[in-house]
């Protein structure tokens, strides 16, 4: 089954900043069919719309090392969850970078999604995915609303399938997008979202996302506020979604797929917590693959998390050590998929396949908006 984005997503090469390790995107001696990670989905089981409350989600509980499950829902969380763990979250905020509007003389439809402005100036041109691409050739001038926002086209990107284009407008740039954008919901959502705030996490604070880092969609205030009176800590990363992150992988050899590179930062004090709960006999439980991704671009061959920010393309596959983070909170993901791969680096592909077929079975919901299950 095709349940990718209906765009391709760039890839570009790394760029690493900080005290971060080398790049770890191959393995030597390690290849494997992208047909080991296929699995059946009925499409009725992809979620359209989030639940209420946000915790009410179920929960499937793995045990790795057991290779059990069990059945219970997101609220149920702090059961699992020791005093002396770290509970670690990406507080990425998703821009609504979907921009709708028309060509200029002509009025014909175009339509961008905002990937990234190329350096900090606020004047700074973007790199963006555009469409109908043939027809956005550079000088190409478009609008956007009533015209507060224009664009023209100033040539090809940096990464394959990609353009730059330098926008025009009156006021804040922000509030001009939280204006005129919209959210960029995956493309197996059909159902309209009637609350932008729903594809945000509650504790999103940095934005620049073009995706939701789902698996902290089902955490509520009062959650939090629950595990904060157990004494359970809770840190932040930041690692900015592209939704490259859930294009299909489009060779036949896992080993051959280029992930795309996307933006992150972990500081000094939240790896120093992390290093400590680990010598202390705590576990790093990280809520997410986008926060598993950050963790890994920064871990040691010992575990230790350095501090640093920049640019990760790390891919994550089985054949992979991973070291830097001890249980792990996410959602179900799509056939054939990176972050299917990613997972069952963590716990095993045979035991992640079982478990989504009894998922199935036991009628959760997948995807973005879908349940989630924390492996342990």
């Amino acid at each position: 089954m095709s349940l990718g984005p209906t765009w391709p997503y760039p890839t570009k090469s790394t760029i690493r900043m900080g005290a971060a390790p080398g790049p770890r995107s191959s393995f030597a001696g390690v290849s494997m069919d992208v047909a080991l990670f296929d699995y059946e989905l009925p499409p009725e089981l992809i979620a359209q719309e989030p639940v209420e409350p946000r915790d009410a989600s179920r929960l499937m509980v793995i045990d790795r090392r057991r290779g059990t499950w069990e059945h219970r829902r997101f609220r149920d969380l702090p059961e699992y969850l020791r005093p002396e763990d770290v509970l670690v979250a990406n507080d990425s905020r998703v821009m609504p970078a979907r921009l709708i509007g028309r060509r200029l003389p002509s009025g014909g439809r175009a339509e961008l999604l905002l990937l990234r402005r190329l350096d900090d100036a606020l004047d700074a041109p973007w790199e963006v995915l555009a469409r109908p691409a043939r027809r956005l050739q550079p000088g190409t001038r478009l609008s956007f609303g009533q015209g507060e926002l224009e664009a023209e086209v100033l040539g090809d990107g940096p990464a394959e399938g990609s353009k730059v284009v330098r926008f025009s407008y009156q006021g804040v740039w922000e509030e001009v997008l939280d204006r005129l954008g919209q959210m960029p919901l995956p493309p197996y959502i059909k159902a309209p979202l009637r609350d932008r705030e729903r594809y945000q996490t509650v504790y999103a604070r940095a934005a620049g996302s073009a995706a939701a880092p789902t698996a902290g969609l089902h955490f509520t205030p009062r959650l939090l506020e629950e595990l904060q009176a157990r004494g359970q800590e809770v840190a932040f990363v930041t690692l900015h979604v592209g939704l490259g992150t859930f294009r299909p992988v489009q060779v036949d050899r896992v080993e051959e797929h280029r992930m795309h590179a996307e933006w992150f930062s972990l500081s000094p004090e939240v790896a120093a917590r992390l290093n400590r709960a680990r010598s202390q006999g705590g576990r790093v439980v990280a809520v997410g693959t986008t926060t598993a991704r950050t963790l890994e671009s920064l871990a040691d061959e010992s575990g230790v998390v350095h501090p640093g920010s920049g640019w990760t393309d790390i891919f994550i596959y089985p054949g992979r050590p991973v070291r830097g983070l001890d249980a792990l909170i996410t959602n179900f993901h799509l056939p054939k998929s990176t972050l299917l791969m990613l997972i069952s680096a963590f716990a095993g592909r045979e035991l992640m396949l079982a478990a989504y077929q009894e998922a199935v079975r036991q009628r959760y919901r997948f995807f973005s908006f879908g349940d989630a299950m924390l492996i342990l």
